[in-house]
């Protein structure tokens, strides 16, 4: 181009900075066109030696509106390459200056490899400098200079032709033969939104963005566009607006999102690479990234004068609302950290401020679980992503809880806590706990030996209970959990006959020293023996091999606890009990006890194993989960099972499997078997029906709701395990208890009041029916009650009496029956189901509880009140709920001291909280709660389930929101449910009790008692092929009725023999959709096939 179009052109820029850009566009277009990019590039070189001075470059920036410099390349150490870049500038952009230079500085503290070959992309790139730097001196594949400010640009891409094509418009090649244009591209993104919507990976991440809130938070509002004002268009590189992130109270919230955006979007090993003001300080400015998962290197600090265009009144406001201080200095050379308030008063009075300024580089821990963490909390969570905090001073610590939390994510999404589980424990926990068996220990088990339960104590507890010996044998170091009264019972004299009592079981505490303990198992011959081992006899298989051969000798059960040398370790320590039945099988009359206590991150979360090769073991123990404690925690499995499957993952498939072995049949003398109140009930309880590899039945036989877990639920439990460091106020839940009671059920509370908290209300309850066997008392259930409760107390070996109730009255209790009933007995204790009565779906009104409850007063009864099925109320007409503090007041000043209510609640179902168990227990009697507390091995929520229920209990509270209005569906749903299967049952020949509330309802099959029902007898082989099947008829009545539509179906529901009411069996209406659906379609085929 001629000189006098160079002067055409600063005439044009001369008008104002808008027409100075658009004249600079139409160069950049030029530059872009091949035709002409080479005359552009030479009317550039013009341009700049027309403004050879700083001071001419000065003058050209005030009155053409831009400015073409040098930038010094060569003053950096080490450096080899280019001398200068040639940049130019305009007063809508970022201005190169202290700030973007020190940035550079810690680029250049990395080795020179950290950039060769690799995809970069650079935030707020501002004239492009540093993203060409990056590429002429590091050689990456590929760098993405990205900004907001559509201006900065298209001058970055000036810059780039400037540097890319020498000043006669030639190609400037490197070493590979490549140019700057091969390797640069600028694009308009607001952070790293064009990578993520071009899909984009990236392995470096760099960038040098604005850390203070824009003291006019409305003008961040604006469109940004190319015809945006000057001003408004530079602030953006100075100020950011509120992201809604926790560190928006330092101005650090762009730079948080900027890190989880890059955590997207960044490969596995990928580096991070941001310029850090330090006016929040060095410990906020670090906690930024190691919160989010990050491995943290400062790379350089210094200090740099603060910015005289930047307003700091907004740091002023944050400190004037908050304890936070902010960090300045008096100038370059002060030492003493002054607040923002004063820096901002010595600004304004002529003083020059300072601020520290540091480069660091950070690098993700686990990045694809962060990357799964991250994603969930943006689809929907991302309220809660400030409790998240992935910063760990251990390793072992972060290896173990990053994990689990991306696991967790996982199965929050998938609904997996929403699946039928059998009671021997999730099927996948124990093929785990079997694979780390067989992978690691050569032993070949599979998920069919191994059972859960909550913790060690109640795996001991509930073995004992199974057999009821006369006499135990227990490690002194694991009795401390069992009830009191085996550990002070003196019934020794007994010699096993006829005539001992099976309910006396006598507990002797023994030292662990195996060869102490042998001698007093050959002295009282015990008929079960529990013990550990202690350190140095556990390296070796010597002392478990005298403990099986003694036990055997005696008839006793021998159960072996190897807790305390159990390692989740990829390098687990000798362990003498693990390689002895690595080689020979587990005998029939021994089992393997392991409570896992050993994680890193909660002491006190705690999951128990038993391992028996015997399947009538396996199947007992079971029951007794079942029974007992309804289930082991799913959360708590899921913690450990994300465990052992990090130690599975990576191990290949074994080639040498070892091979498949039969029990070895205990040669003794005769061996005690299971109690046989204890076999009695568990052969006639209507427990679950959990076929081993049937995973297509449709689960209407439990007490459990299958519906989908509202969002706000999935957020509380996530959060309770994202956070560390809960004080005791935020998982102390007696306060939200208490408000919870009195707001639904009006039940008073005083000073002597104790909440006592467990895992499942099927849990506290057997503790209550401990202390009416304890006190003598016979426990009385309506008939019409829940069947697993009533086995329960039986397997407990309780007195039981049964109050009847009738189909006039909907089955509940009335004043008549019970006071008739009550006035026979000595010391009764009445289990109530209320509001909602389980399982007919019925409501008690406050009137006839009140009554209820002034006849059980007049006899002195003790009352328990359960309202785990309640909360779910659709059909509720002349019902007002429940408001018992007037009515228990008058009763309580009764003169028969004896009387006394407790109130018994879960929350999984009101709550909707799926796996999330929490059981509550409020006693006001002192008698009682003494006696409570000497069955002390209760399995009681851990501390990040408290958090979470005392988080949800404060949603439910506000009556409003989410939570709220997500109970509002279910409540409609289950309603819509409870009249589709009341209309499907009756036009299939059932006889309906209708439903008012909760999850069950119950109906009678008039129409198919007396049929006759043709069913199958089939046995599978080895490989699972069906041979040999039979078909037979059955007489149908209403106790195997259930049998005959589970073979039919694959439906589970229960009969009469679980509701107590003849007749009558119960269906489960809070199912997954597609099962609700699968099973109104069972109830149709059971018709169709029975009719013909």
């Amino acid at each position: 181009m001629a000189e006098r179009s160079v002067e055409e052109f600063l005439k044009e820029c001369q008008h104002s900075g808008d027409a100075a850009y658009a004249a600079l566009r139409s160069i950049l277009q030029r530059l872009e066109d091949p035709k002409t990019r080479v005359q552009a590039r030479i009317f550039l070189s013009e341009l700049q030696k027309r403004f050879p001075s700083k001071e001419a470059r000065d003058q050209c920036f005030d009155s053409y509106h831009f400015r073409i410099e040098d930038v010094f390349l060569d003053q950096y150490e080490g450096y080899q390459g280019r001398k200068k870049l040639t940049m130019m500038v305009i007063p809508s952009i970022f201005i190169p200056e202290d700030w973007s230079f020190t940035f550079y500085e810690g680029l250049n503290r990395h080795p020179d490899s950290i950039f060769k070959d690799k995809t970069v992309s650079e935030l707020g790139c501002g004239n492009g400098w540093i993203s060409i730097a990056i590429a002429e001196k590091w050689l990456p594949s590929k760098v993405y200079g990205l900004d907001i400010n559509p201006r900065a640009v298209k001058i970055s891409w000036i810059n780039l032709y400037l540097n890319a094509l020498d000043e006669k418009g030639q190609p400037i090649y490197d070493e590979e033969k490549k140019t700057l244009l091969d390797r640069v591209e600028f694009h308009e993104s607001d952070l790293l939104s064009y990578c993520r919507d071009h899909d984009i990976q990236l392995e470096r991440i760099v960038g040098c963005i604005p850390q203070i809130l824009n003291p006019n938070p409305d003008a961040m509002s604006k469109m940004i566009t190319e015809n945006a004002s000057e001003e408004f268009l530079y602030s953006l590189s100075n100020y950011c607006a509120l992201q809604g992130f926790v560190e928006d109270q330092f101005g650090l919230g762009l730079i948080a999102r900027a890190v989880e955006e890059g955590i997207t979007v960044i490969k596995p090993m990928g580096i991070m690479i941001f310029n850090m003001g330090g006016r929040p300080g060095q410990g906020v400015c670090k906690r930024l990234f190691e919160r989010r998962g990050f491995f943290v290197n400062k790379l350089w600090q210094t200090k740099i004068l603060q910015a005289a265009d930047t307003d700091i009144s907004a740091l002023v406001e944050i400190e004037k609302n908050s304890p936070h201080r902010f960090e300045f200095f008096m100038g370059l050379s002060g030492d003493q950290p002054i607040c923002a308030r004063t820096a901002w008063a010595y600004g304004k009075a002529g003083g020059r401020i300072s601020h520290a300024l540091s480069v660091y580089s950070c690098q993700l821990r686990q990045p694809n679980q962060v990357r799964r963490i991250f994603e969930f909390l943006k689809n929907g969570f991302q309220e809660i992503s400030s409790s998240l905090d992935l910063s760990f001073e251990d390793d072992a610590v972060a290896d173990e809880k990053i994990p689990f939390l991306a696991y967790l994510t996982s199965s929050l999404k998938e609904n997996y806590f929403c699946t039928y589980e059998p009671p021997a424990g999730s099927k996948q926990f124990r093929s785990f706990i079997a694979a780390f068996m067989k992978t690691y220990h050569r032993i070949p088990l599979s998920a069919d030996n191994v059972v859960v339960f909550p913790s060690r104590t109640v795996a001991i507890e509930n073995a004992l209970r199974l057999f009821s010996p006369r006499l135990a044998i227990v490690d002194e170091h694991l009795t401390r959990h069992l009830p009191r009264q085996w550990l002070t019972s003196l019934e020794l004299e007994s010699n096993g006959t006829d005539n001992t009592p099976e309910d006396v079981l006598t507990v002797i505490e023994a030292p662990r020293q195996s060869d102490l303990m042998i001698e007093l198992i050959r002295k009282l011959k015990p008929q079960v023996v529990v013990t550990g081992m202690s350190q140095f006899e556990a390296v070796t298989s010597a002392a478990f091999v005298h403990l099986l051969e003694i036990t055997r000798e005696i008839g006793s059960r021998l159960f072996l606890d190897i807790s305390d040398q159990f390692e989740l370790s990829s390098l687990p320590g000798s362990n003498g009990v693990l390689k002895y039945i690595a080689g020979t099988p587990l005998p029939s009359h021994a089992a393997i006890v392991c409570g896992l206590v050993k994680n890193k991150v909660y002491s006190d979360l705690e999951v128990a194993f038993v391992i028996s090769e015997e399947e009538a073991m396996f199947k007992a123990l079971s029951k007794t989960v079942e029974l007992l404690e309804e289930n082991t925690a799913l959360i708590s499995q899921s913690y450990y099972g994300c465990l052992f499957h990090e130690l599975l993952a990576f191990q290949l498939a074994d080639r040498h499997p070892p091979a498949k072995r039969e029990c070895e049949k205990a040669k003794s003398a005769e061996m005690i078997g299971f109690a046989s109140s204890a076999l009695s009930v568990l052969n006639n309880a209507e427990l679950s029906i959990t076929q081993a590899g049937n995973s297509s039945l449709i689960h209407m036989d439990v007490d459990q709701s299958f519906l989908p877990v509202p969002s706000s639920v999935k957020a509380a439990i996530f959060e309770c395990f994202a956070r560390q460091n809960m004080a005791e106020s935020e998982i102390d839940v007696t306060p939200s208890i208490k408000q919870f009671i009195n707001s639904n059920y009006g039940f008073p509370i005083d000073s002597r009041t104790e909440f006592i908290y467990g895992d499942s209300s099927l849990a506290l309850f057997n503790k209550l029916v401990l202390c009416c066997i304890q006190e003598g008392g016979t426990f009385c259930f309506p008939a019409g009650s829940n069947g697993n409760y009533v086995s329960a107390a039986k397997f407990l070996k309780a007195n039981i009496v049964k109050i009847p109730t009738n189909s006039e009255d909907g089955f509940k209790l009335t004043e008549k029956t019970l006071s008739g009933v009550l006035e026979t007995l000595h010391n009764p204790w009445v289990y109530i189901s209320g509001p909602t009565i389980n399982p007919t779906g019925l409501l008690y009104s406050n009137k006839e509880i009140e009554d209820i409850l002034s006849v059980c007063a007049k006899v002195g009864a003790r009352v328990i009140i359960d309202t785990s099925f309640s909360g779910l109320e659709f059909n509720f007409q002349d019902w007002s709920g429940w408001d018992l503090v007037g009515s228990l007041s008058k009763l309580n000043s009764s003169k028969n001291t004896s009387f006394s209510v407790s109130l018994l609640g879960g929350l999984s179902l009101k709550m909707l909280t799926g796996a999330l168990k929490f059981g509550f227990l409020v006693l006001n009697q002192p008698g009682l709660i003494d006696a409570f507390h000497s069955f002390p091995g209760l399995s009681k929520p851990h501390s990040t389930i408290r958090y979470a229920v005392k988080k949800l209990l404060g949603l439910r509270e506000q009556k409003s929101g989410d939570l709220w209005e997500a109970i509002g569906e279910q409540i409609r749903n289950l309603e819509s449910r409870s009249k589709r299967l009341q209309e499907t049952l009756k036009n299939c020949g059932w006889d309906v009790l209708e439903s008012h509330a909760g999850i069950s309802m119950v109906a009678k099959p008039s129409a198919y008692l007396n049929k006759i029902a043709k069913l199958e007898n089939s046995y599978k082989d080895d490989g699972g092929n069906i041979e040999n099947a039979t078909t037979y008829e059955v007489k149908i009545d209403d106790l195997n009725i259930r049998d005959v539509i589970y073979k039919v179906t694959g439906l589970c529901i229960n009969s009469s023999s679980w509701t107590g009411i003849p007749g009558y069996c119960r269906f489960n209406i809070a199912l997954e959709e597609s099962e609700f659906e699968g099973a109104l379609n069972c109830i149709f085929k059971i018709k169709s096939l029975i009719n013909n």
